[in-house]
């Protein structure tokens, strides 16, 4: 149908949920298998491990006698207690990710401790409601030394409802923050995949939400997931790429097709350029990615490279642009923020 549906259901056996918009799968969670370790988001009381100068970071056991990997060393000692926040899932045999600024994400607002400031999101244009929303984040916020971000989610909610969530997250980010020393333990867990549609989808306002039985099948998620999991991408004219992760990169290759011609090369190019970003993060793909795109002039190569950078920004994940090797390859990277699709629905 058109419009946009969020769908919840389950994937393997594991709740999950999927954004669908105008019959194209958007974004898709999936509950991780126990052995994944901890969601992104749930927040710890470690306990700082060995440092590791040369990685410029600190090991930090965890609850259950789990192993993260925190990227700072100035102000950590071994054994002192400090508390994390889960920023990606680990890959197999590594340390869980880790980051000690704290976000406290509700659906309306986000409570940013170590980050004073009181910020309304920019996509809210209208002075009237900028001015509304910053007089409740500061009344909700007076007396506290925690920053807060005003979400759009914002712009179809009562004043009531935003305030009771600002007060709600300022007592949960002021209990947690009280709960620094002792063992390792988990202080606050990530959403499940319903909870977090319903937090991060709220903008703009979905036309449907089904949690029907089949709400999978009826919105194509399912057939939507199993081409995901398969390394073509079918693209316009006849054209394909092929995904495929490797241990040390993801490589991406792009065919033209049966049409050869330098203009079905950019045609073909530009096709995977703009969905690349939304192929990668629904994949759960991430970290160096080598990208051999179809025979094209080089002086088209600045019109590929602004559409690969605009999607990327669009996507709102953490990316680098490298640029061309001497090869002709392009070269990118992206932040690891989700477990690989294969394993999230695995057995």
């Amino acid at each position: 149908m058109k419009g946009r549906v969020v769908a919840l259901g389950a994937l393997a056996g594991r709740e999950a949920a999927a954004l669908v918009v105008d019959g194209r799968l958007e974004d898709l969670l999936v509950d991780p298998p126990e052995a994944a370790g901890p969601r992104p988001g749930a927040i710890l009381r470690g306990r700082v491990g060995r440092l590791v100068k040369g990685q410029g970071g600190v090991f930090v056991d965890l609850p259950g006698g789990a192993s993260g990997f925190l990227r700072q060393v100035r102000g950590l000692a071994p054994g002192q207690p400090v508390l994390v926040q889960v920023s990606g899932h680990a890959e197999p045999g590594k340390a869980v990710p880790l980051a000690t600024r704290l976000l406290f994400k509700g659906r309306h607002a986000i409570v940013t401790p170590g980050a004073p400031g009181l910020n309304v999101a920019r996509g809210l244009r209208d002075a009237g409601l900028r001015a509304r929303l910053t007089a409740l984040a500061e009344a909700g916020m007076a007396g506290s030394e925690h920053g807060l971000i005003v979400r759009s989610a914002c712009e179809a909610a009562d004043d009531d409802e935003i305030a009771d969530e600002i007060a709600a997250l300022r007592r949960l980010a002021e209990a947690v923050l009280a709960d620094e020393t002792g063992a390792p333990d988990l202080l606050l867990d990530a959403p499940a995949p319903h909870e977090a549609a319903w937090r991060d989808w709220a903008h703009p306002a979905p036309d449907l939400v089904d949690e029907g039985a089949d709400a999978f099948d009826l919105h194509g998620v399912h057939d939507a997931v199993a081409a995901l999991l398969r390394p073509e991408v079918a693209l316009a004219a006849g054209a394909s790429a092929v995904i495929e992760p490797t241990r040390a990169l993801v490589a991406v290759d792009v065919n033209t097709g049966p049409d050869t011609s330098p203009a079905a090369g950019l045609k073909a190019n530009l096709a995977l350029a703009r969905d690349l970003a939304r192929q990668l993060r629904l994949r759960g793909l991430g970290g160096q990615v080598v990208i051999d795109f179809a025979p094209m002039p080089k002086r088209d190569r600045h019109v590929l490279e602004q559409a690969l950078a605009a999607a990327f920004r669009r996507d709102g994940g953490e990316a680098t642009m490298a640029g061309w090797t001497p090869l002709g390859l392009y070269e990118l990277t992206r932040r690891r923020d989700r477990l690989p699709l294969s394993r999230a629905v695995a057995p």
